[in-house]
């Protein structure tokens, strides 16, 4: 069992723990044991609990790259991305909901959230094509986090069997973002912007928001932040 599996059968039992009991009676432990995995790897993946949210942040991540467009507009590139990324969460829905219900009682878990989730939304922008780097960038960045924010909000009241409702969030976030500042560019990779920021509403009130990513002057690092300072949700 290479590691990458090895992460998948400890987080699928940790967010099953977690729907089941809650973030705070969570154990690392119990969740590799229940998943027959050895304690002494799962201690070395996972020293805390909060490296569950990063690592799933990563997996997250590793889809919506893996099956990143290769060419199309911009907004229909960051559309199909951050749909992969919905679908890694919504394989672990119940226990991705009680973690984010679980967010407004825990403000430094909410804050090492937000970081990861920032630095996952450069990664993103870089592969739609749109520069992550310096001060526009990390502009761009917070824009498509409000964007995931926003449609976030309606995933987790959707029941749907193929996230309609979500799909029609993103949509209409990201045409939004489009329209307000024009900080989704069509055409050269690293083409301009206006420094304005989108025009959203604000973020719900069980979703957190993020904080600044002091990693790179606003670009994605070619590792995310470690445990200690989410995606994902992750």
């Amino acid at each position: 069992m290479d590691d990458t599996e090895f992460d998948r059968l400890l987080l699928a039992e940790a967010f099953a723990a977690i729907a089941a009991e809650g973030w705070s009676r969570f154990s690392i432990a119990r969740a590799a044991q229940a998943a027959g995995l050895k304690l002494d790897q799962a201690r070395l993946r996972f020293p805390r609990k909060a490296s569950v949210l990063i690592r799933f942040g990563r997996l997250a991540d590793a889809a919506a790259l893996a099956g990143a467009p290769g060419e199309g507009a911009v907004r229909d590139r960051l559309f199909e991305m951050l749909m992969r990324r919905f679908d890694v969460l919504q394989a672990h829905r119940a226990g991705v909901v009680a973690l984010l219900r679980h967010l407004p009682f825990a403000p430094p878990l909410a804050a090492l959230l937000g970081c990861a989730s920032l630095t996952s939304m450069g990664w993103l922008l870089e592969a739609a094509g749109v520069s992550a780097r310096g001060p526009l960038g990390r502009l761009r960045a917070k824009g498509l986090l409000g964007v995931w924010l926003w449609a976030m909000r309606a995933w987790i009241s959707d029941e749907s069997h193929d996230l309609s409702a979500t799909m029609a969030a993103l949509d209409t976030a990201l045409a939004r973002a489009e329209r307000a500042s024009r900080w989704v560019p069509d055409g050269s990779r690293h083409g301009g912007a206006t420094a304005e920021p989108p025009d959203f509403p604000p973020p719900p009130d069980d979703t957190p928001e993020a904080t600044p990513d002091d990693s790179r002057d606003g670009a994605p690092p070619p590792e995310d932040p470690g445990p200690g300072p989410a995606g994902a949700p992750p």
